[in-house]
């Protein structure tokens, strides 16, 4: 085939197809006209490569085709225009799939906390394997409250933070082993019982729960969600019902792992709270009501603007065009 005599008598529908890719919007017999001229397009193609191998027609129509192949299958949006949807879309009603099994989990850390507190104040010979009389005494009267401001506020802020998020997210990346979010907050349910039997054990325990309170209110909260998320996760491979286990593995993961990110933020805002909020010398109604704030705008975030989302048909999953078609099952 000679390349050049195709692209003579080719020009007007290929500048026809180029000038259609290139249109911002069209009707509906510009879009059908597309489909046939990209089909129509596409053949001769395939004819010029056979016959003729690589051509400067053959480069020019396969970027005729590109354009046109993108106009047809959509591009990814615009990332300040993703930005509304994942905040006001995405993570909500990920988070708001969650609502139920972060009680559950909240319950179980402050009964297994309580158990631990109460089982280790209330014996001694316990209590003594955690360090001497006159150690756990100086913690109990010192250490604990110094914590919080021995270090320059905004470093410890920062300092909590990073490691309340990387734990936050180890139990979201983690969630398909079913083991690890369950250790992750364990471990923190005995060490928070731990540091309440010492405190009470010496007559210190309103030290204990107001100095928790500010920001462990929103801080816990934020764990027992990245917990939750992280088993969702392992059930989606456990169970996945008529889906492949592959494909509701996908699916979970793909949904879930924002609340990494959203969590991320959630957990910036407590670190601001323990960092320069807890340690002030304000009224302590003062301080736990900025606390109880926090919580409550994120519980408004993930229960009224989620469940608003859910309702429209929101999974917290990426939009069709980016995570391909669904398959479809019998039954």
């Amino acid at each position: 085939m000679d390349a050049d005599a195709l692209a003579a008598a080719r020009h007007e529908e290929w500048a026809r197809l180029d000038e259609l890719g290139r249109r911002r919007r069209l009707d509906g017999a510009e879009a059908d006209e597309l489909v046939a001229r990209y089909r129509a397009a596409s053949a001769d193609l395939a004819d010029l490569k056979t016959s003729a191998g690589r051509t400067p027609e053959g480069d020019y129509l396969s970027t005729l085709l590109s354009r046109a192949r993108l106009r047809l299958t959509g591009t990814p949006d615009n990332v300040l225009r993703q930005l509304p949807r994942f905040f006001v879309l995405q993570l909500p009603a990920a988070l708001y799939r969650l609502r139920y099994t972060t009680l559950a989990i909240a319950v179980g850390f402050v009964i297994v906390a309580a158990l631990a507190a109460s089982w280790i104040a209330g014996d001694p010979a316990v209590l003594a394997t955690l360090g001497s009389q006159a150690q756990l005494e100086q913690y109990a009267e010192g250490e604990f409250t110094q914590y919080y401001s021995e270090n320059p506020a905004a470093v410890f802020a920062g300092t909590v933070w990073t490691n309340n998020a990387w734990i936050a997210a180890q139990c979201v990346a983690f969630g398909i082993t079913g083991i690890w979010p369950l250790m992750v907050l364990m471990q923190n349910a005995i060490g928070v019982g731990t540091a309440a039997a010492v405190l009470f054990a010496f007559g210190r325990g309103d030290v204990f729960l107001l100095y928790i309170a500010p920001h462990g209110l929103l801080e816990l909260t934020s764990i027992f969600v990245a917990g939750a998320a992280g088993l969702h996760i392992f059930w989606a491979w456990v169970a996945p019902g008529r889906r492949g286990r592959g494909v509701a593995l996908a699916a979970a993961g793909r949904s879930l792992v924002t609340v990494a990110v959203g969590l991320a933020l959630a957990l910036a805002v407590s670190g601001l709270i323990e960092g320069f909020v807890t340690a002030q010398p304000w009224p302590w109604a003062l301080k736990i009501g900025i606390g109880a704030l926090a919580l409550a705008a994120f519980l408004v975030y993930m229960l009224v603007v989620g469940g608003r989302a859910t309702r429209r048909g929101e999974t917290g999953d990426l939009p069709e065009y980016e995570r391909g078609t669904a398959r479809l099952v019998a039954g």
